[in-house]
C-alpha cells in the first residue's frame, strides 16, 4: 500500500528545483524515477502522478522530478539536473538500495530518462522517447517550425496529449526550441553515445504518432551493436506517450522487475 506523498521537496535550490516522493507503506522492493514530459518547453511533475501511484502500488518507492524549461532550461540544462537529481538521491538516506534504480519516462520525460539510463547504467523505460534528433533534422530541412496550439498543456493529464497523429511541423519546434544550437544536434543524439556500460532498456513508440519510429530502430542498433540487452514495442495508432501507458504497464513493469533483480 502507498503511504502519503511528500511534495515539493528541493533538490537544487539555486535553481529552485523540486522533487515529490512516493513511499511506500512496507520496504520498498526498489526506488524508480519518473520523468515528466512537455517538449522541454511545458510540464510539471504533478502530472507523473497516475505511473507514479502505479509503481508504488508494486513496491517502488518513487521519485518525480521537475527540471528546468523553456529559455532556462535549453540543452544540455535539463541533463545537469538530472545529475544534480542522481547526486542528491545518493546523498540521502532514502529507503530503497541504491544498486535497484531504474528511470522512466515518455516523451522528452523518455529522452531524459534514456540519458539517465545511458550515463549511469540503470534500467531505462521510454514511451514515445525524443530520440531521432540530428538524422531526422538533417532529412527535415524543408519543414518549418511551428508551435500550434498548446493552450491547454498545463492542465492536461499527460495521457491525453498530442494524441492525433504526426505533426513534423510541431516536432521540429520544440526540438529546435530545446536546441537552438545547431552544434548539438549530434551530442543530444541518444543513439550517438551509447556504450558498452550504458543500461537495459525498453523502448516504446506508437507507429503513428508524432513522435517518429526511426527513434527507437536508431537506438535499438546501437544497442544491439553494443551489446546491451533491450525490448522494443511498436503499437498501432497515433498515441503518445503515457496515452497507450495501460496497454505497456505490465511489459515495463516487468522489465523494470526483471532488469532489478526483483524475481
Amino acid at each position: 500500500m502507498a503511504a502519503k506523498t511528500i511534495l515539493n521537496v528541493y533538490y537544487d535550490d539555486t535553481h529552485q528545483l523540486a522533487l515529490d516522493l512516493y513511499p511506500t507503506r512496507g520496504p520498498a522492493r526498489a526506488g524508480v524515477i519518473v520523468i515528466h514530459g512537455g517538449g522541454w518547453f511545458r510540464g510539471d511533475k504533478r502530472k507523473e502522478s497516475d505511473w507514479a501511484n502505479r509503481l508504488n502500488a508494486r513496491g517502488f518507492y518513487v521519485i518525480a522530478p521537475n527540471y528546468r524549461e523553456g529559455a532556462q532550461g535549453h540543452y544540455p540544462a535539463p541533463l545537469a539536473d538530472m545529475d544534480k537529481l542522481w547526486d542528491w538521491i545518493h546523498r540521502r538516506d532514502l529507503p530503497f538500495n541504491r544498486r535497484a534504480l531504474a528511470v522512466v519516462g515518455a516523451s522528452a520525460g523518455g529522452n531524459l530518462a534514456v540519458e539517465m539510463a545511458l550515463k549511469y547504467g540503470i534500467p531505462g523505460v521510454s514511451l514515445s522517447g525524443i530520440l531521432d534528433i540530428a538524422d531526422w533534422l538533417g532529412q527535415h530541412r524543408d519543414v518549418i517550425a511551428k508551435q500550434g496550439d498548446t493552450s491547454n498543456f498545463g492542465t492536461a493529464a499527460s495521457n491525453t496529449i498530442n494524441q492525433s497523429g504526426a505533426n513534423d511541423a510541431f516536432y521540429k519546434w520544440f526540438i529546435t526550441n530545446y536546441l537552438p544550437d545547431p552544434a548539438d544536434y549530434v551530442a543530444a543524439t541518444p543513439a550517438k553515445h551509447v556504450t558498452s556500460t550504458s543500461g537495459p532498456m525498453y523502448l516504446a513508440n506508437s507507429l503513428n504518432e508524432f513522435v517518429p519510429t526511426s527513434g527507437v530502430a536508431e537506438l535499438s542498433g546501437a544497442l544491439g551493436q553494443a551489446g546491451i540487452p533491450h525490448s522494443t514495442r511498436m503499437l498501432a495508432g497515433s498515441r503518445h506517450g503515457e496515452g497507450y501507458l495501460d496497454d505497456v504497464f505490465a511489459d515495463t513493469t516487468g522489465f523494470l522487475e526483471h532488469t532489478l533483480g526483483l524475481k
